[in-house]
């Protein structure tokens, strides 16, 4: 496997969502949500290309989503940008592997995240919005962004919750349709109802530094033996192989006993 240092990184991950039925949804709403979460990432990425394709180097690194494979209930312009975004990715990567360029695209594919979105993302819903499932400290993120700008791999994907959605869209996805629909309403509310006077950023920041992290810190997850094994494939790779050499051996004296 080749690896580098490539001199310049960007990356790019822009983002905002509704939390709403589409029927509910403005359109001007759901345009926003694209322009930022699809075109925000496209206009970031040209960019990049403008500097990095004359020098013949670089790495940019696509934030995508487990929503990137798998579209759930109250959230169809986000899942509909990302869902863009990967095809957006695989054209533009297949330019460039056809222009001999050594300038490369990543993706990462990201489960839900403990950063102050869900108190930012406009929500039409009585309750306050929350991950459809136990959320990521966001270290762990970094973690494989940063891995995915120093490796040339495709796509590096990001937690168990991201590789079920995955598989689980593929072979399963009519099943998923009504898992998702009797559950994915409630398991986006949390207990507490929505404040009045609540901000939220689709159209503009929400004021002040927040910081990283968000308000799920008791439940978040501080890393991910899912992608440690997938930043040592080649050892995790070994190690079962080893593994089966060793049952192999084990079953061959039996026999022969």
């Amino acid at each position: 496997m080749k690896r580098s240092q490539p001199p310049v990184v960007v990356v790019t991950g822009a983002g905002v969502g509704v939390l709403s039925r589409f029927v509910d949804m403005t359109l001007q709403d759901y345009r926003r949500v694209t322009e930022v979460t699809h075109l925000g990432q496209v206009h970031g990425t040209f960019a990049a290309l403008q500097r990095m394709l004359p020098r013949d180097r670089g790495s940019i690194v696509l934030v995508g989503s487990a929503l990137t494979y798998r579209g759930i209930p109250l959230q169809s312009a986000y899942c509909g940008a990302k869902h863009a975004i990967q095809g957006f990715h695989d054209s533009l990567r297949a330019e460039l592997i056809h222009a001999r360029s050594n300038v490369y695209t990543t993706m990462v594919q990201l489960p839900g995240v403990n950063t102050p979105q869900f108190d930012w993302i406009k929500t039409d819903l009585p309750m306050k919005p929350k991950p459809a499932s136990p959320p990521y400290q966001p270290e762990v993120p970094a973690r494989a962004i940063r891995f995915a700008a120093r490796h040339r791999r495709k796509s590096v994907k990001v937690g168990w919750p991201t590789l079920q959605a995955i598989w689980g869209d593929r072979f399963a996805s009519p099943l998923l349709d009504r898992y998702l629909a009797a559950t994915g309403f409630a398991g986006q509310q949390d207990s507490e109802p929505v404040s009045p006077d609540r901000r939220d950023n689709l159209w503009q920041p929400v004021p002040g530094d927040h910081g990283a992290h968000g308000r799920f810190d008791a439940t978040a997850r501080p890393r991910s033996l899912q992608l440690w094994a997938t930043m040592h494939r080649t050892a995790v790779l070994g190690g079962v192989l080893a593994l089966a050499g060793l049952g192999g051996l084990a079953f061959r004296a039996t026999r022969t006993r």
